[in-house]
């Protein structure tokens, strides 16, 4: 899969991940199950393209600082929504500091990620 492929399908994964989570915070529990699924697989699956845009880019040249640092401070952006949105998919009651740090990290990741992809092609 090309790069721009890749980030164009980035894209429309992270377009899907918004509006399905739109659609589940207005739902309320308990959530859908089919839109929660949806939900979960793509964000992994946008997880995965960056991963594999950035091994990509690895491949043909070296890392700069800059996006070695985008792509770990993406990294761990994700890995915030995940484990907030995983323990908010539970059914338990959960404080709302984990509601709060899902809807923080979600936008700071699509956001962290557009700037990496964007990193990462500036000398692609």
């Amino acid at each position: 899969m090309s790069i721009t492929l890749g980030i164009v399908v980035a894209g429309l994964c992270f377009l899907a991940i918004f509006l399905s989570g739109i659609r589940l915070s207005r739902s309320g529990k308990p959530y859908g199950t089919l839109i929660l699924t949806i939900h979960k697989l793509l964000s992994l699956a946008a997880l995965v393209l960056l991963l594999i845009a950035i091994y990509q880019k690895k491949q043909a040249v070296a890392l700069s600082a800059v996006e070695l640092i985008g792509g770990v401070v993406t990294g761990l952006f994700f890995i915030g929504c995940i484990i907030s949105g995983g323990l908010l998919s539970t059914g338990k009651p959960m404080p709302t500091a984990i509601l709060r740090l899902h809807q923080m990290t979600s936008p700071l990741s699509m956001l962290s990620t557009a700037v990496t992809l964007y990193l990462l092609l500036g000398r692609w």
